[in-house]
């Protein structure tokens, strides 16, 4: 009788197994991530292109482009039409659709990497560390796909007329430049973004956190994850625009010409940082922050949401 209840069980749980979705590993899961982070980082960045576009111009100019993010915009399209908002959008998908691919593929990636090595139980104890170590890695190779695109973007933003649109500003730097002007930015947009990756991670998993341990994630609706999203990811943002502001300002600023002959990247950013100061650093600080907060509170909520309807739902949590 006990034989036979039991194997009633053994029956009824491998049914439950048979229909429960397959979880997913290895190249079937980082692949969605990779495709998520994609999606999320290409919709979001080029969305934001206009206000880009008048943060770079305030960076690159600020005493023609002195009136603010909304002053900036009349500004340039008083001067050139609403056309120029959108200057540079085809560099801003390419660029972040490779970078989102890197980035939160990445960082998925590297944090199971790093519970494999140290552990579940050490990675949750010490999960700050593996955020940041897991961000800083993926972000590192983001950037190597990144850097000739978003050098492209500058220059198309800095001088209108260069070229027309993404083939024609990246041939055109090519080959009167070399491979070499895709790179002149890599330092500082290492200097950039592998901070502002680190910020906006740990801390988006630091306020995400917080409220699924007031409010549990598995009492929520999908809805309410995606507005906890939002909100952890506007939070996330603007601690990273603060952080990596001066690196993107000096940026912006070497990738605006070549070159003296001669001159080395280290040299003409040391030139860059003495002419700027703290404060000059800092040009464009407000349209930056409603830039990089939005798109950062979008990617986590466009992230999140793609991640459930490709069924990328087996990482592995860490969080207390």
């Amino acid at each position: 009788m006990a034989s036979e209840a039991a194997n009633k069980v053994d029956a009824t749980a491998r049914a439950a197994a048979a229909s429960a979705p397959a979880q997913l590993s290895g190249v079937a899961l980082y692949s969605r991530f990779a495709l998520a982070g994609a999606i999320c980082c290409s919709v979001t960045h080029g969305a934001l292109t206009p206000v880009d576009v008048v943060k770079t111009r305030i960076q690159l100019d600020p005493v023609t482009y002195n009136r603010g993010l909304i002053g900036g915009i009349r500004q340039v399209v008083a001067k050139e039409g609403a056309g120029a908002l959108l200057t540079g959008v085809g560099p801003t998908f390419a660029g972040y659709f490779l970078q989102g691919a890197f980035k939160f593929g990445g960082y998925e990636f590297f944090k199971q990497q790093s519970i494999n090595f140290f552990g579940i139980e050490n990675a949750t104890n010490y999960r700050t560390g593996v955020y940041l170590a897991s961000s800083a890695a993926a972000e590192f190779f983001a950037d190597i796909a990144l850097c000739p695109l978003e050098a492209t973007r500058i220059r198309l933003v800095s001088e209108p007329t260069y070229a027309n649109g993404l083939i024609g500003g990246f041939s055109k730097m090519l080959k009167q430049e070399g491979v070499g002007a895709f790179y002149a930015g890599f330092g500082p947009i290492l200097f950039k973004q592998v901070p502002y990756t680190m910020a906006k991670f740990v801390v988006y998993e630091k306020v995400a956190e917080a409220v699924y341990r007031q409010f549990p994630k598995k009492d929520m609706s999908d809805g309410m994850q995606t507005t906890v999203n939002l909100g952890s990811g506007l939070i996330a943002g603007f601690a990273a625009a603060i952080v990596s502001q001066p690196a993107d300002t000096m940026l912006s600023k070497i990738n605006k010409t070549k070159g003296l002959p001669g001159e080395g990247t280290t040299s003409r950013l040391i030139k860059i940082a003495k002419e700027l100061g703290f404060r000059g650093s800092y040009s464009g600080i407000g349209a930056r922050l409603f830039m990089v907060g939005t798109l950062t509170a979008g990617q986590f909520a466009i992230y999140g949401d793609i991640k459930k309807a490709l069924g990328a739902t087996g990482g592995v949590e860490i969080s207390k």
